[in-house]
């Protein structure tokens, strides 16, 4: 689960670290009015979507009078925002936030993980803070400083001393430095964050440490116990097709390719995609239908599958461990009559009761393509797919 910047800077601000002043706006007129009441002769005029790149795309913008700020918010209100993370369809624009101006004397990068290899919360640090930071990855991954924090003790002031002094922050900032990055790992653990990005996080003239953005992510399975964050969750940023599916308690991803996948576990539905990809195939989606999918969750995940225009066959791989290959075979017939089904459909079933619900398949009369093994069935969705 992603939520806005103005949204990250509001749970930072509880843990004691340093944002800018800044409003939340849903119109040209709340723009001018949030300038007003922050005062100042400089605001900057923030898109508000779930991407990064906002500022190369036209997104963000500086404004010097209160006429600027309503030009600009008339500007990007509505907007259709192109950034390397939206894909070429982009984002339309819908809400703005407008904060104070800040006197930047340097840029820096800080950004928090939870690192698989170690299974602990690295903090990544870089001096090369600002829009290209993935350059500074790509290009010189030697200017990227880590601290893997152990969970007993948290981030501790003298890493974070470590880390401030290593990407250059001045001695009068260090201290201060460090205790927003342990602030920052505090919001990141405690509210069940996988992301928290800082960029950039600015030393300003007067030796300031200021976090100037805000990227944070969230671990779905941890929301139920934050409602104050799952409050949060803006759906006009969401795919409606992932919408929908969650509303069913079903895993859905939307992807580029035409061969609907559905599928009963994380694992196996990533081994099925793999598979198509193995034999020249592209997956559509990953959809997992979990442990307990009944007549309903299968009918939904037919409809969310055939909503996308793409989609030239559906595989159904299945095994039937605590879910039973009868129940999910009868899911099957009733969905396929229910949809009025007209692409091709492969089904390869496995385990409890596997017999009977190929034989209840069988006796549809429906036009099903039974598979036996990963391999046969990628193979005749991808055929099937092509028309043959």
């Amino acid at each position: 689960m992603n939520i806005h910047e103005y949204q990250g800077k509001e749970i930072l601000r509880k843990y004691g670290v340093t944002t800018p002043r800044g409003v939340p706006c849903f119109s040209i007129d709340e723009a001018q009015e949030a300038a007003r009441k922050l005062g100042g002769n400089v605001w900057v005029v923030k898109a508000q979507i779930h991407a990064g790149g906002r500022g190369k795309g036209g997104g963000v913008k500086v404004a010097k009078s209160l006429d600027e700020v309503k030009q600009y918010a008339g500007e990007i209100l509505g907007m259709t925002l192109v950034t390397h993370q939206t894909g070429p369809e982009g984002r339309v624009v819908k809400r703005l936030l407008v904060e104070e101006g800040a006197n930047i004397a340097k840029e820096y990068y800080v950004g928090m993980v939870v690192d698989r290899e170690t299974q602990r919360v690295a903090l990544m640090a870089s001096s090369e803070g600002g829009m290209n930071i993935e350059d500074v990855a790509r290009d010189t991954p030697e200017r990227i400083y880590k601290v893997f924090i152990n969970p007993k003790t948290g981030l501790t002031a003298a890493e974070g001393e470590d880390i401030a002094r290593k990407i250059g922050i001045p001695d009068a900032a260090v201290k201060e430095a460090s205790q927003f990055m342990q602030g920052l790992y505090k919001a990141f653990d405690e509210t069940d964050a996988s992301l928290a990005e800082i960029n950039p996080l600015v030393l300003t003239g007067d030796n300031r440490i200021v976090a100037l953005d805000a990227k944070f992510n969230f671990d779905s399975n941890g929301m139920y116990r934050h409602p104050e964050v799952r409050e949060l969750r803006d759906l006009d940023e969401e795919d409606p097709d992932e919408i929908a599916a969650s509303q069913f308690d079903l895993t859905y991803i939307s992807l580029d390719g035409n061969i609907a996948c559905m599928v009963n576990g994380a694992g196996l539905a990533m081994a099925t995609m793999d598979t198509i990809k193995l034999f020249g195939g592209a997956p559509a989606n990953f959809l997992d239908v979990g442990g307990g999918a009944t007549e309903e969750k299968v009918t939904e995940a037919f409809k969310i599958m055939l909503a996308n225009p793409r989609v030239q066959c559906i595989l159904v791989n299945i095994f039937g461990g605590i879910m039973r290959c009868d129940v999910i075979a009868n899911g099957i017939i009733a969905a396929a009559r229910q949809v009025a089904l007209k692409v091709p459909l492969v089904v390869r079933l496995e385990g409890t009761n596997v017999d009977l619900g190929k034989e209840i398949l069988s006796k549809s009369g429906l036009p099903i393509i039974p598979a036996d093994g990963m391999t046969d069935a990628a193979q005749k969705a991808i055929n099937a797919a092509k028309g043959k």
